[in-house]
């Protein structure tokens, strides 16, 4: 197999890792030391009040790494804070239909924290799948391109 290469009609249908999620208590702190450390700047910035982030993205290749502070205490990252301290907390996987990797992780019984896609930061559709179907890791679903026309009108 080419790597990269998925195999016809099995699988999430993966094509790259799109991010490592790291979870950090000062955004503006993380992003100096990141800048410094990669010697880039971030390409994208953006909160997203759904998920209760703040997140600063560093392109590493044709993958990221988002760094993401929790705009409150009472938040997946704000609790992941509190109980594990600053860390990965996520890895995502950049796929082609994320409403089909979803279906095709729940028809062979992987639990999921998203039992629908929806709108993620940079225009993406995402989904995350909770970390007992993957050895422990939080697994997020990425599809590039606009979340407007994956998503149907009631589920942005």
């Amino acid at each position: 197999m080419i790597p990269g290469e998925t195999l016809a009609g099995l699988g999430i249908g993966a094509t790259d890792i799109d991010h490592v999620g790291i979870a950090v208590r000062d955004l503006d702190a993380a992003v100096r030391h990141y800048r410094m450390v990669l010697g880039a700047e971030p390409v994208h910035r953006e909160t997203i009040e759904s998920d209760g982030v703040d997140e600063a993205l560093f392109a590493v290749g044709g993958s990221f790494v988002q760094l993401l502070a929790p705009t409150g205490p009472d938040t997946p990252v704000g609790r992941f804070l509190e109980r594990r301290g600053e860390g990965v907390h996520h890895v995502g996987y950049r796929v082609r239909d994320v409403a089909g990797a979803l279906e095709h992780l729940r028809e062979h019984g992987v639990q999921l924290a998203d039992q629908h896609p929806r709108r993620g930061s940079r225009g993406t559709t995402v989904a995350f799948a909770h970390p007992k179907g993957f050895a422990g890791v939080l697994v997020e679903l990425v599809e590039e391109g606009s979340a407007t026309e994956a998503l149907g009108e009631d589920e942005q």
